[in-house]
């Protein structure tokens, strides 16, 4: 059975994080699979379908769209379309994927089966001391440590990706996806990938709430789907554990979260 995955890279003014991320891509030990890579330049004002295009040499399957519209869900459908394999593999444009995560995930979903599979996240070391403390203590959360959570990078194969149609306009596409496949049905491969967290108070801010948001309304839209959420509670006695070891990276996350509830914008905002 031969092998093969389009990779779709949705990228809004991704030009200082575009090149680095196709740079990994395009330095993957594929085992002998087939890629193609569709990257879709939503909405830029910078030059990240230049520096995108720059990447074409021969042999290798790039395609780089252009749309005046700067909707990431939309960018999605036209990688989507654009598509030439029923495996996707969908990419942030400030992921770097490790050399050998694209053939684990190819592997794992080549089954004829719905199946959902991640990578290893490995969260970028952070400038500021506090977005460090807070990347602490969430990586010790139960989402993280147990689940495939998928954020930055997140595949199916054929049968996964036919549950929907055309991407829904939600805030967090990541879960919606997930909570598409049984907990059985989704695969953590060991392969690692590298994912930056945002810096600073106000970022950490305004993306949590984006994603508490984007949860909530999965929650009151697509309510059949929590059934598959699969992440142990987190009970008062484990969250004092965690709080022993690691006061500092507690008393962030807990004002954050805190901070979270207070009126901030709606919607899907970006995070830097």
């Amino acid at each position: 059975m031969s092998l093969s995955a389009t990779v779709v890279i949705p990228a809004h003014d991704e030009a200082a994080y575009i090149g680095a991320c196709l740079d990994a891509v395009f330095a993957s030990d594929l085992g002998g699979a087939e890629l193609q890579v569709v990257v879709v330049a939503n909405g830029c004002h910078d030059r990240t379908a230049h520096i995108a295009r720059s990447h074409a040499a021969p042999g290798r399957k790039l395609e780089v769209i252009e749309t005046p519209r700067g909707d990431k869900l939309h960018a999605l459908d036209l990688g989507d379309v654009a598509a030439s394999f029923g495996t996707r593999i969908y990419l942030d444009a400030d992921v770097i994927v490790s050399e050998g995560l694209l053939a684990q995930l190819i592997a794992a979903l080549s089954g004829d089966a719905a199946c959902y599979a991640s990578g290893t996240p490995v969260i970028s070391r952070a400038q500021s001391r506090l977005t460090r403390a807070y990347a602490r203590f969430w990586q010790r959360l139960p989402f993280f440590s147990q689940d495939v959570p998928g954020f930055g990078i997140f595949a199916m194969n054929r049968a996964g990706r036919a549950r929907w149609g055309a991407w829904p306009r939600i805030i967090s596409d990541d879960t919606f996806v997930r909570l598409h496949f049984t907990p059985s049905e989704r695969v953590r491969v060991p392969a690692r990938y590298e994912w930056p967290m945002v810096e600073g108070w106000e970022r950490l801010v305004k993306v949590r709430r984006r994603q508490d948001r984007g949860v909530a309304e999965i929650g009151e839209r697509y309510p059949a789907l929590l059934v598959n959420d699969g992440t142990e509670p987190l009970g008062a006695g484990r969250i004092m554990a965690l709080a022993a070891r690691d006061p500092v990276g507690f008393a962030v996350y807990a004002a954050v979260s805190l901070a979270v509830r207070l009126p901030g914008p709606a919607g899907w905002v970006r995070g830097r």
